[in-house]
């Protein structure tokens, strides 16, 4: 029977499990999280800089159907400066960023100020009040392009300064800690019955 687990990912690891040891002697890896089974791989990554829900799973099918399906992603966005309205209009609307050295405009997106939101202290500390304010923005996207979210932010004049993915479609890190593991084993099938249905038919 596959096992499937959330996990939230703390900031300076990277999202697997082994890497080149050569390049990265030093690197804080997933299994020094918990003793996850053998076959286990990650649902798609998190920067090693970025924090927050991981899901994982030892079924490469379950893996490959929710990565190729429009599931939604929710970060948390810690930018530098007070977002303003027509930043998180730009956002929705869509904006264009670097993907690969050419230009990609993204899909439409859900975004929104929000308030401060109820987090585990990030292991590096963020840099304080005193170098200017910082405001927080939620931002939903169905794609995943590499940095897509940083990239976004940037390219509306605020740069992040801190990612936490927040959600994957139903699942949340609501009162989890950083690098805490939870077996969900029985719960994502149910999570994706779409995802899991228009995989197989």
């Amino acid at each position: 029977m596959h096992r499937h687990f959330k996990l939230y990912k703390p900031y300076g690891y990277l999202s697997q499990f082994i890497t080149n040891q050569q390049k990265a002697k030093k690197k804080k890896m997933l299994g020094e999280l918990y003793d996850f089974p053998k076959e286990t791989m990650s649902i798609g990554r998190l920067d090693e800089d970025s924090e927050g829900l991981l899901l994982l799973s030892t079924d490469g099918k379950m893996s490959y159907a929710v990565l190729s399906t429009s599931v939604e992603k929710e970060y948390y966005v810690q930018v530098d400066g007070i977002i303003t309205d027509k930043a998180i209009e730009q956002l929705q609307a869509g904006v264009e960023i670097g993907i690969q050295g050419k230009k990609y405009t993204t899909q439409p997106c859900k975004a929104r100020k929000i308030e401060i939101p109820t987090l585990p202290e990030r292991a590096k500390k963020i840099r304080d009040e005193r170098h200017g304010p910082t405001s927080w923005a939620s931002i939903t996207i169905t794609e995943g392009k590499y940095r897509q979210v940083k990239k976004m932010t940037a390219a509306v004049g605020f740069p992040t300064l801190r990612l936490v993915r927040y959600r994957v479609d139903q699942l949340t890190i609501e009162n989890m800690q950083a690098g805490e593991v939870e077996e969900i084993t029985q719960k994502l099938n149910a999570y994706f019955p779409e995802v899991i249905q228009s995989h197989e038919q």
